[in-house]
């Protein structure tokens, strides 16, 4: 290699600071100790934060571009280090997030012959093959001349479109091959590309009219709105109409959960009065949402959607989404916040519109209605003060005990459906969870990737009992970074969701969804609060109702790493006004209200 001649690794490394990557999260081994070395001299313009397993550091890359709207990169090594990433990939993949995974893998001459840690039964060097289906779209160069098209390729193919992961796979040779003598320039090939794609205009004037012309119209949002920066543009337009806003589980935050025109989730465990307007509205605007089966209500009419006779505007940048469940009056391929922009300028145009404003007032009043119905249905728990805490006050506590500008991240279990039903997200960033493939240890994990993104906001992990165990090297992570979080532990002994299941649809036949003691039987879980302790994070236990939200204060003012166990019944479901169904196995009945049926 001349001295002038920057090696592959060198390559990558220079292009993540050219596209202003402040860290790159990972695990070494020995394929990928010569991508750290070029990390090693770059140190001044980047930073290497070590994790304890591959998971963690996908699950950080993803939410710290959840909050910051910045990519970054993760590194693993060849064999088990990257077959440890595809659960953060894929949840990274299903729910549009964007971050380089460089994966090392064996070298070139070592293909197909079976090397230590190569994949090769099917195919020479086959990691590629184990993640197609989870990240938008893998690049191998295999000599390191290669290296600095598939890297600039790999990054634009990341952030253009709906976003996702990409998998850069490099040999260990390739890392330390010459590559270039110039690395591309990352402004040049990807600064000037925006996907920020309008809708057919004639389809915004189509969208506006049906608006205007509805009765008792909905907009419905998904996570498009906060991480497409739309929030702003959407609140507009609500207010400027008077058109009241639903949310799906990842839209939730979207708008300010206390506006008056925000009704809450739209789900199996929704809010009675979200529900019960997106499935009577007679048009129906969705922002960049899936209608999957939890927000759906299992797809059966008449519990969150009535589509027909609903006439349903499906905006999504991604065609394949637009259509997938339910038929479309008006299916347009956009970015939600330039299409928003779109229809509000063309409002501009419009007259009277203070007099379609006015008519919503009657469809409003019937919304208070409901939304009156299910405060009292749910008011009881939010003061019970039975031990172990119940949950939907534990919810209440929670949110009691975070400040506005606090960053929640939660973990996947049935606290999950406790935060999404009585947590009051204020902004797009308030509440972070996985909503499409469920991965459990993601809130464990991903509080530190908030943290990263935003030091100087408080940032709060709700995980089960059940996640925190499966990924508790966290805690050395937080210490050896000195990294402030607070990490709520929902304890109520069982993975308690499935458990749920099994008492509702297998008539309560439970194995394998409960912790206990062999020989008293007794519930059993290891002591967090001293297990944290022992890895030099402060840690106590929350035995009522009324200490958990002083606890989380406390926690957030120690600045320092935290961890609260809290002690939480298991033996009580969320209410909600939708339904799930088990297919063959049944279908669950809704806590208020019933099937809608349309006249």
């Amino acid at each position: 290699m001349s001295g002038n001649t920057l090696n592959g690794a060198q390559v990558i490394v220079d292009y993540l600071i050219q596209e202003k990557v402040p860290q790159v999260f990972g695990l070494c081994g020995h394929g990928n100790i010569q991508f750290i070395d070029a990390l090693y001299e770059r140190s001044a313009d980047i930073k290497t934060i070590s994790t304890h397993h591959e998971s963690v550091a996908g699950f950080m890359a993803d939410v710290y571009y959840r909050v910051s709207g910045k990519v970054t990169a993760t590194f693993t090594s060849c064999g088990p280090g990257s077959a440890q990433l595809p659960i953060a990939l894929a949840t990274a993949y299903l729910d549009s997030v964007p971050f380089l995974a460089v994966t090392g893998n064996v070298p070139t001459s070592q293909f197909n012959r079976g090397a230590f840690q190569e994949m090769y039964r099917q195919n020479q060097a086959d990691f590629p093959s184990t993640v197609r289906g989870i990240c938008k779209r893998v690049f191998q160069p295999t000599r390191g001349e290669m290296v600095p098209l598939a890297v600039r390729q790999a990054w634009k193919t990341m952030v253009t479109g709906r976003p996702g992961p990409v998998v850069l796979d490099v040999p260990y040779d390739v890392f330390m091959e010459s590559a270039a003598e110039e690395v591309p320039d990352a402004k040049a090939w990807n600064g000037n590309i925006s996907s920020r794609c309008g809708a057919d205009p004639e389809g915004v004037v189509k969208a506006v009219d049906m608006l205007l012309g509805a009765e008792r119209p909905v907009i419905f949002v998904g996570q498009a709105i906060r991480h497409g920066g739309a929030a702003g543009e959407l609140l507009q337009l609500a207010e400027r109409l008077q058109i009241p806003v639903a949310a799906s589980m990842s839209g939730l935050g979207a708008i300010d959960t206390l506006h008056p025109l925000s009704l809450g989730m739209v789900a199996r465990g929704g809010h009675y009065q979200a529900n019960h307007a997106t499935r009577q509205a007679d048009v129906l605007m969705s922002l960049g949402a899936r209608f999957d089966d939890r927000t759906s209500s299992s797809w059966i009419p008449g519990y969150s959607f009535t589509i027909p006779p609903t006439r349903l505007i499906h905006v999504d940048i991604d065609p394949d989404e637009i259509g997938r469940n339910y038929p479309v009056a008006l299916g347009l391929m956009a970015d939600i916040r330039t299409f928003l922009r779109q229809v509000l300028a063309e409002l501009d145009r419009r007259k009277d519109l203070t007099k379609k404003a006015e008519a919503r007032k009657k469809w409003l009043a019937q919304i208070e209605g409901y939304r009156k119905e299910w405060d009292r249905l749910v008011a009881p728990g939010f003061t019970d003060d039975t031990q172990p805490i119940n949950p939907q006050r534990a919810a209440f506590e929670i949110q009691r005990g975070l400040p506005d500008d606090a960053i929640l991240v939660s973990d996947i279990g049935v606290h999950h459906n406790w935060l999404l039903g009585y947590c009051k997200p204020r902004r797009p960033d308030s509440m972070i969870g996985c909503m499409a493939f469920g991965s459990m240890g993601f809130g464990v994990a991903g509080v530190l990737g908030a943290k990263f993104a935003a030091p100087d906001r408080p940032c709060v992990s709700v995980c089960g009992d059940g996640a925190f165990f499966m990924q508790a090297n966290v805690l050395g992570t937080a210490v050896e970074y000195n990294l402030p979080c607070v990490w709520v532990v929902w304890n109520n002994y069982a993975y308690a969701s499935i458990r749920g299941l099994q008492r509702g649809y297998m008539g309560g036949r439970e194995l394998a969804t409960d912790f206990h003691d062999p020989v008293t039987g007794q519930r059993y879980n290891p002591d967090f609060a001293a297990m944290a302790r022992s890895c030099g994070v402060e840690g106590v236990r929350i035995d009522r109702a009324a200490d958990l939200a002083e606890a989380i204060r406390r926690g957030i003012a120690a600045n320092r790493p935290y961890l609260i166990d809290v002690d939480i019944a298991a033996d009580i479901n969320p209410a909600g006004a939708g339904i799930w169904e088990l297919p063959g196995l049944g279908q669950s009945k809704p806590a208020i209200g019933t099937r809608y049926e349309p006249v």
